[in-house]
Protein backbone atom coordinates (compact mmCIF):
# COMPACT_ATOMS: atom_id res chain seq x y z
CA UNK A 1 0.00 0.00 0.00
CA UNK A 2 1.10 3.61 -0.65
CA UNK A 3 2.34 5.67 2.00
CA UNK A 4 1.27 9.42 1.70
CA UNK A 5 1.21 11.21 5.06
CA UNK A 6 -2.45 12.23 6.22
CA UNK A 7 -2.94 15.42 8.01
CA UNK A 8 -6.20 15.79 10.13
CA UNK A 9 -7.54 19.57 11.27
CA UNK A 10 -10.74 20.94 12.64
CA UNK A 11 -11.16 18.06 15.37
CA UNK A 12 -12.21 14.44 15.08
CA UNK A 13 -14.82 12.76 14.01
CA UNK A 14 -16.76 11.84 10.63
CA UNK A 15 -17.10 15.22 9.22
CA UNK A 16 -13.60 16.61 10.06
CA UNK A 17 -11.56 17.82 7.31
CA UNK A 18 -8.87 15.58 5.80
CA UNK A 19 -5.13 16.22 4.08
CA UNK A 20 -3.22 13.38 2.23
CA UNK A 21 -0.25 14.61 0.97
CA UNK A 22 0.57 12.65 -2.03
CA UNK A 23 3.66 11.22 -2.80
CA UNK A 24 5.03 11.63 -6.70
CA UNK A 25 5.08 8.47 -7.47
CA UNK A 26 1.77 8.03 -6.08
CA UNK A 27 -1.22 7.84 -9.31
CA UNK A 28 -3.95 10.62 -7.96
CA UNK A 29 -6.77 8.12 -8.19
CA UNK A 30 -5.16 6.12 -4.74
CA UNK A 31 -4.16 9.39 -3.22
CA UNK A 32 -7.93 10.40 -3.31
CA UNK A 33 -9.06 6.68 -2.28
CA UNK A 34 -6.75 6.69 0.39
CA UNK A 35 -8.06 9.99 1.30
CA UNK A 36 -11.86 9.09 1.43
CA UNK A 37 -10.76 5.86 3.45
CA UNK A 38 -9.43 8.02 6.00
CA UNK A 39 -12.14 10.98 6.15
CA UNK A 40 -14.46 7.97 6.72
CA UNK A 41 -12.53 5.72 8.98
CA UNK A 42 -12.43 2.96 6.76
CA UNK A 43 -9.53 0.84 5.61
CA UNK A 44 -9.05 1.86 2.16
CA UNK A 45 -9.16 -1.97 0.82
CA UNK A 46 -12.79 -2.42 2.70
CA UNK A 47 -14.00 1.36 2.46
CA UNK A 48 -17.79 1.90 1.77
CA UNK A 49 -17.17 4.48 -0.73
CA UNK A 50 -15.97 3.86 -3.67
CA UNK A 51 -14.21 6.33 -6.08
CA UNK A 52 -15.58 4.92 -9.40
CA UNK A 53 -18.57 5.37 -8.22
CA UNK A 54 -18.19 9.16 -8.24
CA UNK A 55 -15.36 9.84 -11.02
CA UNK A 56 -13.66 7.71 -13.25
CA UNK A 57 -9.52 6.60 -11.57
CA UNK A 58 -8.22 6.30 -14.63
CA UNK A 59 -9.44 9.94 -16.31
CA UNK A 60 -7.88 11.14 -13.01
CA UNK A 61 -5.03 9.91 -13.28
CA UNK A 62 -4.71 11.06 -17.16
CA UNK A 63 -5.38 14.22 -16.33
CA UNK A 64 -2.37 15.17 -13.88
CA UNK A 65 0.03 12.80 -16.15
CA UNK A 66 2.47 14.33 -18.09
CA UNK A 67 2.02 15.81 -21.65
CA UNK A 68 3.23 14.88 -24.46
CA UNK A 69 5.96 17.44 -24.80
CA UNK A 70 7.26 16.02 -21.17
CA UNK A 71 5.36 19.12 -19.03
CA UNK A 72 3.45 18.53 -16.11
CA UNK A 73 -0.18 19.75 -15.21
CA UNK A 74 1.13 20.78 -11.91
CA UNK A 75 -1.49 23.76 -11.60
CA UNK A 76 -4.39 21.64 -12.49
CA UNK A 77 -7.10 20.93 -9.80
CA UNK A 78 -10.06 18.46 -9.98
CA UNK A 79 -13.10 19.03 -7.58
CA UNK A 80 -16.11 16.64 -7.17
CA UNK A 81 -18.79 15.68 -4.49
CA UNK A 82 -19.59 12.55 -3.02
CA UNK A 83 -22.86 12.02 -0.92
CA UNK A 84 -21.88 14.03 2.23
CA UNK A 85 -18.63 15.15 1.07
CA UNK A 86 -16.21 17.38 -1.50
CA UNK A 87 -13.49 15.94 -2.43
CA UNK A 88 -10.03 18.30 -4.40
CA UNK A 89 -7.27 17.03 -6.14
CA UNK A 90 -4.21 19.06 -6.60
CA UNK A 91 -1.20 17.23 -7.98
CA UNK A 92 0.40 17.30 -4.54
CA UNK A 93 -2.43 16.15 -2.58
CA UNK A 94 -6.37 15.90 -1.90
CA UNK A 95 -8.40 17.40 0.03
CA UNK A 96 -11.46 16.05 1.38
CA UNK A 97 -14.17 18.17 3.57
CA UNK A 98 -18.02 17.82 4.27
CA UNK A 99 -20.48 19.08 1.98
CA UNK A 100 -21.55 22.69 3.55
Amino acid sequence: MTEGRVNESNGCGIRRRIRYDRRAEEPPSIAAAMALAQYYGDDVTAASTQLYDYIDPDALDSLFAETNRGGSRANGTVEFETDDAVVTIRSERVDVRPLD
